[in-house]
């Protein structure tokens, strides 16, 4: 019987390409870029799987083209990059890489909340361009984390491992989300949730965004809520860059309605070298890489393999979107 035929997005770990590879005819895209469109659509046409990021995008037309494909393993949490009802009636599995990246992404969103509130990047650029002249009593002035209030929107999993970090700092951790935590959790953690956005936004002095990107969470933080923000407030983003609406952001910075923010992801990736957001020292930005470690990025890949490698021999997949679309399969497929 002929192995199934894969295409990979992007080049992976050598050794995890190769695991694939004993089971698989493996194609992969071999660059540090993303794969071109028509590349992309040329070389799935004939593929039963494929292993792909959140650059790619699969929606109605890739699907089309594509009559054999039975999985798409989506190497991310994220999966708002494929169009998931399209995929479901086509009968076509998707699955993700949820848990293994949870503590390693709080981490650095931990990591951007410290460096903004405390100049640790405009620091170090001050010193390289020779700034820095004594101790100066006023300068590099910072907010302190210790004793403040975090708001969290969004509490998965991802958001309740930024709260337990918060709690190291005796911080007072406020949470919003339409599903709300259970009262043992919140005791146990020692959370406070706020029903509305609105109302969260005022009382904290760091708002770190954990929420998907979906239809209701797209620019969830724009003009409005930012004016609701203190003036001395950070905020903080590693879930999706249209979550929070970037011009009002720019223009929140630049007149002093909030203090400062960091972002690990943009509306528009890459950001572009002309966006005003750069031109702007209390706004940190990093490439998407909150999840980014060598142990937690093998990991998302050997996940999304064993995602693929199921879905194809007909198992459950350890991490499925969509295990309903099983129902709708032709028969053989």
């Amino acid at each position: 019987m002929e192995r199934p035929k894969v295409y990979v997005t992007r080049r992976l770990f050598p050794e995890v390409v190769q695991r694939l590879a004993q089971e698989c005819r493996v194609k992969a895209w071999e660059s540090d870029l993303p794969v071109p469109r028509p590349t992309l659509l040329q070389e799935a046409r004939d593929c039963d799987g494929l292993l792909t990021l959140i650059t790619e995008r699969v929606d109605a037309e890739l699907l089309e083209a594509c009559p054999r494909l039975r999985v798409v393993s989506n190497m991310a949490v994220g999966y708002d990059n494929i169009d998931i009802p399209e995929a479901t009636r086509r009968g076509i599995l998707v699955g993700h890489t949820p848990r293994v990246l949870t503590k390693t992404t709080a981490d650095f969103a931990w990591a951007l909340l410290m460096a903004a509130a405390r100049l640790v990047v405009r620091g170090d650029r001050d010193v390289r361009a020779g700034r820095w002249r004594t101790w100066e009593p006023m300068g590099w002035l910072g907010q302190d984390v210790h004793g403040a209030t975090l708001g969290i929107v969004g509490l998965g999993q991802i958001g309740l491992e930024m709260a337990k970090r918060a709690t190291g700092f005796d911080m007072r951790v406020l949470y919003y989300d339409v599903i709300r935590r259970s009262t043992e959790e919140e005791a146990r953690y020692r959370l406070e949730f706020v029903p509305t956005l609105e109302a969260l936004l005022p009382r904290c002095d760091f708002v770190s965004i954990h929420t998907p990107l979906t239809p209701q969470t797209y620019h969830l933080i724009g003009a409005p809520q930012l004016r609701l923000m203190k003036p001395t407030a950070i905020l903080v983003n590693t879930s999706r860059g249209k979550v929070v609406d970037q011009k009002a952001l720019y223009e929140a910075l630049r007149d002093g309605f909030i203090w400062a923010a960091a972002l690990d992801v943009t509306e528009e990736e890459p950001i572009s070298p002309d966006d005003p957001l750069l031109t702007l020292p209390n706004c940190i930005i990093t490439p998407h890489i909150a999840s980014a470690s060598f142990a937690t990025r093998r990991a998302m890949a050997n996940l999304a393999v064993d995602n693929l490698l199921a879905g194809l021999k007909g198992e459950p997949m350890p991490a499925c979107v969509n295990p309903e679309a099983v129902q709708y399969r032709r028969p053989g497929g």
